[in-house]
């Protein structure tokens, strides 16, 4: 059985020698201007030099890379293949068991997040570097609602984080409005863009719904740039207050109460950084718990199956306008806290912070990750977050390399680091332990 499975899902030499052709036909036309043809300096002009055996040399590279790497894959994908078959064959009528592994592994990395301020206390650099990570698995878990969950391609998600941190911003500056009083506000306010967003939208699917989207991201990204007397337009808004812990400001002390008099310490800046930190630790477990209970009522598993099956889902009596607008709305609520949180840690945004990049990263992020995996989606940021960190010793090379560790993950593991997801209910047979 395995012999033919691999027959059956291994590509022919034929095709093979094709594909490395093209490869190599496609390295010709890049390497004749690049490599091929060169200008030296001869007697003060310049002139045209070809280097010939380099381009040929280059082409043979390309070509015998490509059908290595072609053989390499094919055989990865028919053995894995063959090991899925194999794993459902012995698999009880249940289903998959939840895999201990990865339960210890997400204990693992929550004490490890926890504790990290406590190793790294000195060490700014490694505290900003976690909390830029943790802003992003918050935006990647309310994304992975919209996209993982529901099913709807998202290219606008930015827009959503947009909303919450010039809400948070804007009550903060203009009206005086504290970060926790402002919180539930601008998460409204998204929530309610994110309905906008998604009533327009409730007939498409696909890429048509994906331009939508990110029409509606560049959108409020214009908005933000061109209204000035709301936003500040390309100036930003400045001087956003920061988050106090309970009412104490985490600042050199003063007349008023502060953290470091209140609890009889020596003020330090980095206080103020590791507070953040496990800010937005605690706004991100929160937002993991809320979405893993979320999947398990009715609406979650309507999520899911409309996922699945759109058309087998209306069959069935399920409200589809109202399903996708709770997901759109949900996952933009989620956007919206993250964004109060931005626009808190750095006291000052401006549309810049929201281009299109920033939705295609947190998009990265969920597909990366593997659609509707919580725990994939932190293995994701992790990944987008430090790769382009550990990779600035090299300069100019540092984006290429970054893409370069992109495209070797998805060929890796096309369905995403984490592609299986454990099922939201689960067949149990009579008799079977649950």
């Amino acid at each position: 059985m395995a012999a033919l499975v691999l027959a059956a899902h291994t590509i022919s030499p034929a095709a093979r020698f094709k594909d490395a052709t093209a490869v190599a036909f496609i390295a010709l036309l890049l390497g004749i201007p690049m490599i091929g043809l060169t200008t030296v300096d001869q007697g003060g002009a310049l002139r045209v030099a070809t280097r010939w055996p380099t381009l040929f040399a280059f082409v043979a590279v390309a070509f015998a890379g490509r059908l290595i790497l072609r053989y390499g894959i094919d055989q990865f994908k028919a053995r894995q293949l063959t090991r899925e078959r194999a794993e459902a064959a012995v698999a009880p009528v249940g289903g998959r068991a939840g895999s201990p592994l990865l339960t210890w592994v997400g204990w693992a990395a929550l004490g490890i997040a926890v504790a990290l301020p406590i190793f790294f206390s000195d060490n700014r650099y490694v505290v900003d570097t976690a909390t830029t990570v943790l802003i992003y698995v918050m935006l990647g878990w309310g994304l992975n609602v919209v996209v993982g969950l529901a099913g709807l391609l998202d290219l606008g998600y930015v827009a959503f984080y947009a909303v919450g941190a010039y809400t948070y911003a804007l009550l903060a500056t203009q009206f005086g409005w504290g970060f926790w009083q402002a919180l539930p506000v601008a998460g409204g306010m998204a929530a309610t863009f994110g309905v906008i967003l998604g009533w327009p939208t409730l007939r498409l699917r696909g890429d048509y719904l994906a331009i939508v989207t990110l029409g509606f991201g560049e959108i409020v990204r214009v908005i933000l740039v061109n209204w000035t007397e709301l936003s500040g337009g390309p100036n930003g808004i400045a001087s956003i207050p920061r988050p106090s812990f309970f009412g104490l400001e985490l600042k050199p002390p003063g007349d008023d109460p502060t953290f470091a008099s209140f609890f009889g310490i020596e003020y330090s800046p980095s206080h103020r950084i590791i507070f953040l930190y496990y800010l937005i630790l605690v706004l991100a477990l929160i937002t993991n718990v809320f979405v893993s209970r979320m999947r398990k009522l009715p609406i979650g598993r309507a999520w899911e199956a409309m996922r699945e099956d759109e058309i087998a889902c209306k069959a069935m009596g399920i409200n589809a306008r109202n399903v996708k607008l709770s997901a759109f709305a949900i996952g933009a609520m989620l956007g919206g806290f993250a964004g109060v949180f931005f626009a808190a840690r750095m006291g000052f945004i401006s549309p810049e912070s929201f281009t299109f990049s920033e939705s295609a990263i947190i998009l990265a992020i969920v597909v990366l990750g593997g659609m509707g995996s919580q725990l994939g989606v932190v293995l994701a940021a992790l990944v987008l977050v430090l790769l382009p960190e550990l990779g600035r010793d090299f300069a100019e090379y540092r984006m290429l390399l970054f893409g370069a560790a992109m495209v070797l993950i998805m060929v890796w593991k096309p369905g995403g680091i984490l592609a299986h997801r454990e099922p939201t209910m689960r067949y149990v047979a009579e008799g079977e332990d649950r």
